[in-house]
C-alpha cells in the first residue's frame, strides 16, 4: 500500500514540474516574440474608444495619493478617459484624499457605494461602478497600483487590434520586492507567474487568465455576463471561465505594466493567499458542478489546471512529505528505495533551473542574490504553500456550509516611498 501511495504521489509531482517546465519554454517563446506586432497595432490607433478605469478601495489612504498620481499621468486622450475611485465603506482618509484628485482633474471622480453593494466586498463594488459608467472599455486596477504611463494604452491597443479578444491582460511587478526576505520570494513568484502560467498558456494554448488588476475588458462582454460573481472571492478568475465559455478568448499583452505592493510580514501574506487559494477552489468547484453545461472545450482544459493544481498536486506533496517522515521511524520498504532520492534532488534541479530561466527574462533579475533566494525558497515559502492550501480548503468548506456572505478582504498596505525598482515608459 505505501508503494502505491508513493509512485500516486510521485506521478502527481514529477507531472507538474515538466509541465511547468513545459509552460517556462513558452514564456520565454512570448517574450521573444510578442513585442512584434507593435508597430502594426499602433497604425489603429487613430479612433480611440473611451475607457472607464475602476479603482476599487475600502481603507487604501495609505497607498490612494501614489496610485492617483500615477494614474493622473496616464497617456492617453483625457477627454475619453474616466478613473473612478469606487469608496466601499472607507473609514479613513480614502474618500478625502481620492476627491483632491476629483477637484484638480475632470477624468477623476469618486464614487461612493451605496446598498446593496456598500461594504460587500470587491465584486459589488465593480458592479456598481459598472451600473454609474459609460466607457467602451473598462480597466481595473487594485488600489496599491502605479501603472507605467502607457499601460492603458497597450491594454486598449490590443483589444482595438484583436477583435475576437474579450480581454486583455497586462504584467504586473512587485514595487517593494527588496523590502524583505518575503517581498524576495514574493517577485520571484510573480515573475514566474507572469512568464509561466500567463504567457506560457498564451503561447502554447492560447489561454490566460484575468487577474485581480492590471486589465481591460470590453463593457460589451461585461454586460453580457451580468457583470462581477459577488460570491467569488476570486472574481478574476471566475469572470475569465464565463468569458471563454462566451467563446472570446483573453491575451496576455506584457507591454502593459503596472507596479503593485506585496504583503512585507507573513501574516499579511497568510490572509492574502488564503483569500486567493480560497478563492480558486470556489471557481473550481463551482464549474465542475456545471461541467457538462460548458460549451467551450478550452474552458475544461484550464478548469483541469486549476483543480490539479489546488487539489490533485498538493495531495501528492502531502503525500510524499507524510510518507518521507513516517519512513524516517518505520521501516516502509518502499521498493523505490534510494532511487527516491536521485528523483528529489532532480525535482530540486529542476525547479531551481526552470525558475532562474524565468528570471532571466526579466532585466537585472537573474544575478546571486536571487540565485540564493530562488534555492532558499524551495525549502521554506514552497513548502508554507502546502499548509496555507489545506488550511484555505477547509475555510472553502465552512463558508459553502454555513452559507457565509463575502466581504472585503483587506490587503494591509504599507507606505511605498523610497521603494525602488520602479520604471517607466
Amino acid at each position: 500500500m505505501a508503494n502505491i501511495l508513493f509512485f500516486t504521489a510521485l506521478i502527481l509531482i514529477w507531472v507538474m514540474l515538466l509541465y511547468h517546465m513545459f509552460l517556462m519554454q513558452g514564456g520565454y517563446r512570448h517574450y521573444r516574440t510578442y513585442e512584434r506586432v507593435i508597430p502594426e497595432w499602433e497604425k489603429n490607433m487613430i479612433d480611440l474608444p473611451t475607457v472607464s478605469i475602476f479603482i476599487p478601495s475600502h481603507n487604501e489612504e495609505v497607498v490612494m495619493e501614489q496610485t492617483l498620481t500615477a494614474m493622473s499621468r496616464l497617456y492617453y486622450p483625457k477627454d475619453k478617459l474616466d478613473i473612478i475611485v469606487i469608496n466601499d465603506n472607507s473609514s479613513d482618509r480614502t474618500g478625502e484624499i481620492a476627491q483632491g484628485f476629483a477637484d484638480r482633474y475632470p477624468f477623476i471622480r469618486v464614487l461612493e457605494t451605496k446598498p446593496p453593494n456598500k461594504g460587500k466586498g470587491k465584486s459589488s463594488a465593480l458592479n456598481e461602478a459598472l451600473a454609474n459608467s459609460k466607457g467602451e472599455i473598462i480597466c481595473v486596477y487594485d488600489a496599491d497600483n502605479t501603472p507605467e504611463k502607457k499601460a492603458v494604452w497597450y491594454l486598449v491597443m490590443g483589444l482595438i487590434n484583436d477583435p475576437k479578444a474579450a480581454a486583455m491582460v497586462g504584467k504586473f511587478r512587485v514595487i517593494n520586492a527588496a523590502k524583505t526576505w518575503l517581498t524576495r520570494f514574493i517577485n520571484i513568484e510573480t515573475i514566474c507567474f507572469q512568464w509561466m502560467a500567463q504567457g506560457g498558456r498564451w503561447k502554447w494554448f492560447g489561454v490566460a487568465t484575468i487577474p485581480g488588476t492590471n486589465f481591460a475588458i470590453r463593457r460589451s462582454v461585461i454586460e453580457e455576463l451580468g457583470g462581477w460573481d459577488v460570491k467569488a472571492l476570486a472574481e478574476d478568475t471566475e469572470l475569465t471561465i464565463r468569458v471563454y465559455n462566451l467563446g472570446y478568448h483573453i491575451r496576455f499583452f506584457p507591454k502593459a505594466i503596472t507596479w503593485e505592493q506585496e504583503p512585507e510580514t507573513l501574516g499579511v501574506w497568510w490572509k492574502q493567499r488564503t483569500r486567493w487559494a480560497q478563492g480558486n477552489q470556489y471557481v473550481v468547484l463551482k464549474f465542475l458542478r456545471q461541467f457538462a453545461t460548458l460549451k467551450r472545450k478550452r474552458i475544461i482544459f484550464d478548469l483541469f489546471y486549476f483543480f490539479f493544481t489546488y487539489f490533485l498536486f498538493f495531495f501528492g506533496v502531502i503525500l510524499s512529505n507524510g510518507l518521507f517522515i513516517v519512513n524516517l521511524f518505520y521501516d516502509l520498504n518502499l521498493a523505490i528505495g534510494n532511487v527516491a532520492i536521485a528523483l528529489w534532488i532532480l525535482a530540486f534541479l529542476l525547479f531551481l533551473g526552470e525558475v532562474m530561466i524565468t528570471l532571466s527574462i526579466e532585466r537585472n533579475e537573474m544575478n546571486r542574490k536571487n540565485f540564493f533566494y530562488v534555492i532558499l525558497m524551495y525549502f521554506t515559502y514552497s513548502q508554507m504553500w502546502i499548509a496555507l492550501v489545506v488550511y484555505s480548503l477547509y475555510q472553502e468548506i465552512k463558508r459553502a456550509i454555513f452559507k457565509e456572505e463575502v466581504k472585503w478582504y483587506k490587503t494591509e498596505r504599507f507606505s511605498q516611498k523610497d521603494q525602488g525598482g520602479k520604471k517607466d515608459d
